[in-house]
């Protein structure tokens, strides 16, 4: 089976709780605060697996959780820091938004580096950190942060160099086989390509280039028609297209009237994949009569579009050899691979701190506050002790809480809510 789109959900890991202790110790009578921080939640890191070629690892799995960091202890001591979970996909995979579909990520940019999608909390500072001259005894500590959660689309859109497109049996994997070491299922029947191919195409040396074979397009593609439709996206990162014909008619197709269709789909699903640049590869010329009516007016109209046409045969050999060098001479000549830029600003991707994030409605005779970051901030608070109060007042103030409470029309006296936390207004 073969899997190019699903949905997951990504959590990564809370940080861990700073801790609450005093140094003890005999003949210390003065030990004060030494609780520990607390450690780093595990990031959700995606790497690219070399090896694959479609997202079926994801058909049953679908939630994936990082560890949280563990929470400070005494004595100074730090919790441990979470490892990062790694999600292996496939090169040339888009990481997308849900709602929005914007890519958050290529993972082809950068030669495929590993990218942090979402990144765990940070652990808590202990209460040592919060002693000063006037309290030498803070109890309270900061909570960790909460881990970034969001669901994603994986898409694949595969690294491939040249695509080869065409209508079923006309060929196509049957001249991937001859060209390159792929070995893809062949045989005489519609739709046997039920997933893309690749195939490494050696040009001699060291140098070649990666050719896909896409399952067979037939009209209506771009709107869902066949097979074409969920494999169109596969050749939107080809540098030229290789439109495989059969020149001799064997099906009673017209491959005139074929190179049309499959260029209106081209063009129905990207005008950018329809702009390609093109080779038209007449396969089964080994059984075409080549001075009939029919070849001369297929020759006349690849030359009225100002195509190239390669004549082959992928049962007697015939022409490959001129196919590959035609083919990597055009590519040296065109652009690199397309990379896919994030159309997510950083900062909508992680966690933000501050008033802008700050929710304020009235409802049931209250004005209610929440964000993330008082959440978060409220993790760290000890409601029963007076410093640690003031201290969860001052962060408010400074963040203008209070001052975006009246812009909403919070007066003395008036009940605010947040998360369950709920005071009497006083200016």
């Amino acid at each position: 089976m073969f899997i190019d789109k699903i949905k997951i959900y990504l959590k990564a890991g809370n940080g861990g709780n700073g801790a609450v202790a005093f140094h003890r110790e005999k003949y210390v009578s003065h030990g004060g605060p030494d609780g520990g921080d607390g450690g780093h939640g595990g990031n959700i890191v995606f790497r690219v697996d070399k090896g694959a070629n479609t997202l079926l690892a994801f058909r049953y799995k679908r939630k994936f959780v990082a560890a949280n960091g563990e929470d400070g202890k005494g004595s100074k001591f730090h919790g441990a820091t979470a490892d990062d979970l790694v999600i292996l996909v496939p090169e040339g995979t888009l990481i997308k938004e849900v709602e929005s579909g914007k890519v958050i990520h290529d993972m082809s940019e950068n030669d495929g580096a590993d990218f942090i999608c979402c990144r765990g909390g940070r652990g808590g500072f202990g209460n040592r950190h919060f002693a000063t001259a006037t309290r030498q005894l803070p109890l309270f500590a900061k909570n960790g942060t909460k881990g970034e959660e969001k669901e994603v689309v994986l898409e694949l859109k595969m690294i491939a160099d040249v695509g080869l497109i065409g209508y079923p049996s006309v060929g196509k994997s049957s001249l991937l086989s001859r060209i390159s070491a792929a070995r893809p299922k062949i045989a005489e029947y519609h739709f046997t390509t039920l997933s893309p191919n690749l195939g490494v195409v050696s040009t001699g040396e060291e140098s070649g280039f990666v050719a896909a074979d896409i399952p067979g397009l037939i009209d209506g593609a771009a709107e869902g028609a066949g097979l074409g439709h969920e494999f169109l996206r596969h050749i939107e990162r080809c540098r030229l297209l290789l439109h495989v014909v059969d020149i001799a008619a064997l099906e009673y197709r017209d491959p005139i009237e074929d190179v049309k269709a499959i260029n209106r789909e081209l063009a129905a699903y990207s005008e950018a994949l329809a702009s390609r640049p093109q080779i038209i590869v007449a396969n089964k010329c080994d059984m075409a009569d080549m001075d009939s009516d029919s070849v001369k007016a297929f020759e006349a109209f690849v030359d009225e579009n100002e195509w190239e046409l390669v004549y082959v045969s992928a049962i007697t050999g015939e022409g490959l050899k001129e196919l590959i060098h035609t083919t990597a001479e055009r590519l040296a000549l065109l652009p690199p691979i397309t990379v896919f830029e994030s159309e997510v600003s950083e900062s909508t991707v992680a966690i933000k701190e501050g008033a802008e994030e700050t929710v304020i409605r009235f409802e049931g005779g209250k004005y209610i506050v929440e964000g993330d970051w008082i959440y978060n901030l409220m993790g760290r608070i000890n409601f029963d002790n007076y410093e640690s109060l003031n201290y969860f007042q001052r962060t408010l103030s400074a963040a203008g809480v209070f001052e975006r409470l009246e812009d909403e029309g919070c007066r003395d006296g008036d009940t605010v809510s947040i998360y369950d936390f709920e005071f009497d207004y006083v200016k």
